[in-house]
C-alpha cells in the first residue's frame, strides 16, 4: 500500500470519528429537545422539510443534493427515534411502494406498520396505533386511487406530507430474449 493511500485512509478515520462525536453531541441536544417539548406533537414534517432545504442549499459539493438529503433524513430519524420512535402504518405488506415510500420520508428508525387495506391505514391512525399513515393517492397505472381520496373526503384526519416514488419495474426471464418470452404474470 502506497503511503499516499494509508495516509488518506487514516485522514477519513480521522474525519468518521470527528463525525461520530457531532452525531452524538446532534442527538443529546435532540434528546433535550424532546424533554423541553414533552407532550407535545415532536414530529414536525414542516420543520424536517426547512432543514432538509436548507442543507441542500448550504451544501458545497461534491455530494449531490439527493445525498445530503437522504443522510441527514437518517440523522433526524435516529435523533426523534431517542424520544420517541414514530409509529408508521402504511399499506402493505413489506416491500411494496407504500413501505419504500413510507422509508422514504420517515427513514428508517419508526415502527413501520404494515395494513391489509388502506382503510386499515386510516383506521390505525384514527385508534392512535399508528402516528401516521401512508396511502397511495396516485399512481401511473390507475391515476387517482378512489378508495384513498373517498377515504381522505370522508375522514377527520390531514394530509401532512407527499412523498414521490419513481417506479422501475424490471422484466427477468430465462428466455435468451424478449421475443421468447410466452407469458407475462402481474397485478392490476
Amino acid at each position: 500500500m502506497s503511503d499516499e493511500l494509508l495516509k488518506l485512509r487514516n485522514e477519513i478515520d480521522r474525519i468518521d470519528e470527528e463525525i461520530l462525536a457531532r452525531l452524538a453531541e446532534r442527538a443529546r441536544c435532540a434528546q433535550r429537545v424532546g424533554e423541553i417539548k414533552r407532550g407535545v406533537m415532536y414530529y414536525r414534517p414542516e420543520r424536517e422539510a426547512q432543514v432538509l432545504r436548507r442543507l441542500a442549499e448550504l451544501n458545497p459539493g461534491p455530494l449531490s443534493a439527493d445525498a445530503v438529503k437522504t443522510i441527514f433524513r437518517e440523522v433526524m430519524s435516529a435523533c426523534l427515534g431517542l424520544e420517541q420512535p414514530l409509529r408508521v402504518a402504511y399499506l402493505g405488506p413489506a416491500g411494496t411502494f407504500s413501505e419504500s415510500a413510507s422509508r422514504k420520508h420517515f427513514g428508517s428508525a419508526p415502527n413501520f406498520l404494515p395494513m391489509a387495506a388502506i382503510d386499515d391505514v386510516f383506521r390505525a391512525v384514527e385508534a392512535g396505533n399508528a402516528d401516521y399513515g401512508v396511502v397511495p393517492v396516485e399512481n401511473s397505472t390507475e391515476g387517482a386511487v378512489g378508495g384513498t381520496l373517498d377515504l381522505l373526503l370522508a375522514n377527520p384526519l390531514k394530509v401532512c406530507g407527499e412523498v414521490r416514488l419513481r417506479i422501475h419495474q424490471q422484466l427477468m426471464s430465462r428466455a435468451e430474449g424478449i421475443g421468447a418470452v410466452r407469458r407475462i404474470y402481474s397485478h392490476a
